[in-house]
């Protein structure tokens, strides 16, 4: 089996859930945009973790601690990203954002469907649910980014006439399980040039998409 194959659960650095039909929210970020003192420490914790995860006998009570862990680990990841002021900042660049949010719109009704996205000047974060394959499986979401980043990654440093890693390899992701935390999570991307001071409204952000009103 590939790695880029559908699986409901895997690891790498960082556990990875994806049950059929679910909604993802996915954290993208350039490389080198958290110290790696920083990203040290949250290895570790997220190892230790993961230890502690495969010691439940109980199969559903796994699976319910795992959701908790992931929810709280990605919520680690995520404000040691907001709280780092280390660049780089390429998607600061028109060019580089206009790519990404194109990208992200092209895929819209091929392999998931867009449900909101925020592109910032280090990270990105999606909101999307993977839609069905013509073999009645879904589309993975690790095949998803791999593709997403890959293609982006080379336009990016074309145009910023560059060479290197361009986005960090591993995506911080967390299943939403029911509307109210959709809609929570929406409202938290959508907001996230609000909370950095750069927009009072987060309307007036330009590489930001919600597909329904709040």
């Amino acid at each position: 089996m590939s790695l880029l194959d559908y699986k409901p659960y895997y690891e790498r650095q960082l556990p990875h859930v994806q049950p059929p039909g679910a909604t993802l929210f996915i954290t993208s970020r350039l490389a080198g945009s958290i110290p790696l003192t920083v990203l040290e420490q949250l290895r570790a914790e997220t190892e230790a973790i993961q230890a502690k995860l495969k010691r439940i006998g109980d199969l559903d009570q796994r699976a319910e601690e795992t959701y908790r862990e992931q929810r709280r680990i990605f919520g680690r990841w995520d404000a040691a990203l907001h709280a780092s002021a280390n660049g780089p900042y390429w998607l600061n660049d028109p060019r580089v954002a206009e790519t990404v949010a194109g990208s992200l719109i092209y895929r819209d009704g091929q392999v998931y469907d867009l449900i909101a996205y925020c592109i910032m000047p280090n990270h990105i974060h999606i909101l999307f649910t993977p839609l069905r394959t013509s073999e009645g499986g879904y589309h993975a979401m690790s095949a998803i980014m791999h593709s997403l980043k890959l293609y982006t990654a080379r336009e990016s440093n074309r145009l910023l006439g560059r060479i290197g890693q361009f986005w960090q390899h591993e995506n911080y992701d967390h299943v939403l399980r029911n509307e109210a935390e959709l809609n929570r999570i929406t409202r938290y991307v959508l907001n996230n040039p609000v909370m950095a001071g750069v927009v009072e409204y987060w309307e007036d952000w330009k590489w930001s998409y919600c597909q329904y009103p709040l």
